[in-house]
């Protein structure tokens, strides 16, 4: 009776890296869809700045301006290319006061890969148009679990409602604000020439809450927002 001969290493190798490829770029979909749910549930834009569309089983907002699309899409542009190679540690989506110069809200995406293999160095600057501080050595990797698609967009709406809850218990923000998104790659990442080095920009004396997490076959996202408590 004929039988298949088990995958070889280079197999297995090559289907790990479909699932990282694959991961990646729901991932990337993610945080695209995600800056512009924060920019429309906080009020940086006004609420006519932004066209709906059906997304996840939910309806998002997504930006029609065209100067904050181009933006966003220079920077998913970059982040799908590193987050395919495995060269990201976080996301971050700050939003500053224009008045003040104050940082308000910062909204950060912790990116861990499964497979200890594939962990990324010790080393890493956060970049966008803005870069950091090196990040400490990670813990032990996070362990994967199979799942099915209907079950990580699950996951991810479940994230949305939560990130559209957060008006609840999140301070309004005053006057005229504008933001800028952090990307933590590898120091040794190729990094565009257009892009630059930036502090941490964290918001003094904060309040930090954890929202939900979601997570592919080779990915897990945990989300935490750090806010200035009304005076």
């Amino acid at each position: 009776m004929p039988s298949a001969a088990p995958p070889s290493s280079s197999d297995k190798s090559k289907v790990h890296k479909l699932q990282i490829k694959g991961s990646a770029k729901l991932v990337t979909e993610f945080f695209e869809y995600g800056i512009n749910t924060i920019l429309f549930q906080r009020g940086v834009y006004p609420p006519e700045d932004f066209s709906a569309v059906k997304k996840y089983g939910l309806t998002m907002m997504t930006s029609v301006d065209d100067q904050v699309k181009a933006y966003i899409k220079k920077i998913m542009s970059q982040l799908s290319k590193w987050m395919q190679k495995s060269k990201i540690s976080k996301l971050v989506v700050v939003i500053t006061s224009k008045e003040t110069g104050e940082h308000l809200e910062r909204w950060q995406f912790d990116v861990n890969i499964f497979n200890s293999s594939t962990q990324k160095k010790p080393s890493s600057t956060p970049t966008d148009k803005e870069n950091s501080k090196p990040r400490p050595p990670q813990t032990a990797p996070p362990t994967p679990s199979e799942k099915s698609e209907p079950e990580i967009q699950q996951e991810i709406q479940s994230l949305f409602r939560q990130i559209t809850a957060s008006v609840t218990f999140l301070p309004v923000l005053d006057g005229n604000c504008t933001f800028n998104v952090l990307v933590y790659a590898d120091a040794d990442s190729e990094v565009p020439l257009e892009w630059g080095d930036s502090d941490a920009k964290e918001v003094k004396n904060a309040e930090k809450v954890m929202l939900r997490s979601f997570s592919t076959n080779s990915h897990q996202i945990d989300t935490v927002v750090s806010y200035r408590l009304a005076e």
